[in-house]
């Protein structure tokens, strides 16, 4: 079942949404759950209130599959160029978009010191960081990675689809490199083939490859996945819902490297 439940985001001084799915046996038992927080969460579970007509179809997915997880989704600010401040976790000058004022970082605080307790405290989860995921596309994703750097005390494991890093590759690059992060840390990251030219496909691979084996070698566990024929839409991240949640939740010694998902 999807609960939505307004919100006020009070650093940002501002109201949303909150899209949260609940598996069906949840009023059933006594059992808790780990927790998958989301950006975008109007993008999750119905394809009529995506905001580009498809949504990750989460809610089919889940109740399919019969995965005991609880989703928390944020819907973000559609207002002018909110999104993209919001979801910038730094303050940048000059970009493809323009200048950033780094409201991602305040989002995050919020996230971690006012969202994730108040999900615990109404809801029954594990609240520990082994139980506690983050995901997102595109500036969602780029907001993933960071959170899961950042906040790794919180954030056991991420999933970053298509994450816009190149915005601010130097910032995101630096921070990966320099915080301490706990050996279990699992971190997926993903594009599309057709999303990015040649040059930029090749560039992107590059730095992946870079951070998935700094990863590596500090215990934690990466995973690249190249959607073949894949485009910077819902569809192409919807493929991969079944790559993105074994990865994240299944046991490391049962997981072996599939072949790329296809939108």
């Amino acid at each position: 079942m999807i609960n939505k439940v307004p919100v006020r985001i009070e650093p940002l001084n501002r109201l949303a949404f909150l899209d949260i799915y609940l598996p069906d046996d949840y009023y059933c038992t006594d059992e808790r759950y780990p927790v998958l927080y989301m950006f975008d969460g109007q993008n999750l579970f119905y394809d009529d209130q995506a905001a580009f007509g498809t949504s990750w179809g989460l809610r089919d997915y889940l109740d399919a599959t019969r995965r005991k997880i609880i989703v928390v989704g944020i819907e973000c600010d559609h207002q002018g160029e909110n999104r993209l401040h919001e979801y910038t976790p730094y303050a940048l000058k000059s970009t493809n978009f323009g200048e950033t004022s780094g409201k991602g970082a305040i989002l995050m605080e919020w996230i971690v010191q006012a969202l994730k307790p108040k999900i615990d405290s109404t809801f029954r989860t594990w609240p520990q960081r082994e139980a506690t995921a983050i995901a997102g596309s595109s500036m969602g994703g780029l907001m993933a990675f960071y959170a899961v750097i950042h906040h790794n005390e919180i954030f056991s494991k991420a999933a970053c689809l298509s994450p816009s890093i190149m915005l601010c590759e130097e910032e995101i690059s630096r921070e990966f490199e320099h915080k301490d992060l706990f050996e279990d840390t699992r971190i997926y990251w993903s594009f599309g083939s057709k999303e990015l030219s040649p040059k930029n496909r090749m560039e992107a691979q590059m730095l992946l490859d870079e951070y998935r084996d700094s990863l590596r070698i500090r215990g934690g566990l990466g995973r690249i996945v190249i959607v073949e024929d894949g485009e910077h839409n819902e569809e192409c991240w919807r493929a991969q819902n079944e790559e993105v949640f074994r990865f994240l939740w299944d046991d490391p010694k049962d997981f072996v490297d599939a072949q790329p998902a296809s939108a």
